[in-house]
């Protein structure tokens, strides 16, 4: 159904399913045979989700040959997506404490297992924020699974749409430190001005020496909406013949939106940005066809 205020979710069904989605494609890239990244824990939690679609594509028993051949939704050229997507935001967090950061915040953090796969240089504190359920969810799992985390890990069990900054402050986060900040996968489930006003809040709450990444999703104001609902269907409508049905079209939020690094750069934050197709090249990854895709996505770094 499509997105209404206060809308909620868990893993396995609207917003929260696209995390899991994203988690099977990091669990496929993860076990490719030259991997850019390796991620070990998006596939037991993908199995502990309990989505069969999702679990039969982590254990190979949905493959590409099964799934259709759009250029934005062919799960091999998902999994490289995602594969550079999270290489990118790897080395965001890499680069970012390097530089002498000890804070971190994930923003949205899904099935997110930075805070347990990364190496993190010691007193570094990672906040992840999501809705209470995934929270719980991720937390009780990798708990299972005997998961520790190799930073200070503090979970924010709140909605974007609700108070976080009060809640990511009683947390323990200090507004006078550096923090680096991440927004991946995100703005696309955000209106225009939910987006534009994240990214008021982050900047308010940045000391100096921050640093901000974020995935960016392009207007496409000029663009048929119907035509791109539609084809984002006709690929849904391939995976419901394999028992999952999620129509992607009702979850975004089309037409015309703040460039998000504009609007960064009018925060008075440092910008520089990189296409999906420039990631792709980055990490050795096939580059995509730009006028087959819905709208290439590009990714942001900022330092304040």
């Amino acid at each position: 159904m499509p997105r209404v205020d206060g809308d909620t979710w868990d893993l396995a069904s609207s917003v929260g399913a696209t995390a899991t989605m994203v988690a099977a494609a990091r669990a496929i890239a993860s076990a490719a045979p030259e991997p850019v990244i390796d991620d070990r824990f998006a596939a037991p939690l993908v199995r502990a989700v309990g989505v069969d679609f999702f679990t039969k594509l982590v254990d190979g028993e949905l493959t590409e040959s099964d799934l259709g051949d759009d250029p934005q939704m062919n799960i091999v050229r998902f999994a490289d997506g995602m594969a550079a997507r999270t290489r990118f935001f790897d080395e965001f967090f890499e680069q970012a404490t390097a530089s002498g950061i000890r804070q971190a915040v994930i923003l949205a953090a899904g099935l997110d297992a930075r805070a347990y796969r990364l190496d993190w240089p010691a007193g570094t504190v990672v906040f992840e924020i999501d809705q209470p359920d995934v929270i719980e969810f991720k937390t009780r799992t990798l708990a299972d699974l005997g998961a520790e985390p190799t930073a200070e890990r503090r979970t924010v069990a709140v909605d974007l749409r609700e108070d976080w900054v009060s809640a990511l402050r009683a947390a323990g986060f200090d507004p006078s430190a550096p923090t680096a900040w991440i927004a991946e996968g995100l703005f696309g489930y955000l209106p225009s001005e939910a987006q534009d006003r994240l990214l008021d809040l982050i900047t308010e709450n940045s000391a100096p020496g921050s640093r901000v990444a974020a995935e960016a999703v392009p207007g496409i104001a000029d663009v048929d909406h119907d035509a791109v609902r539609e084809r984002m269907k006709s690929v849904t409508d391939q995976w419901a013949e394999h028992g999952f049905d999620l129509d992607f079209g009702e979850l975004v939020y089309l037409g015309d939106r703040t460039d998000a690094a504009t609007h960064l750069d009018t925060l008075g934050w440092e910008t520089s940005t990189a296409t999906s197709n420039e990631l792709l090249a980055r990490y050795g990854l096939p580059v995509l066809d730009e006028e087959a895709q819905f709208g290439q996505a590009y990714y942001i770094t900022a330092a304040k």
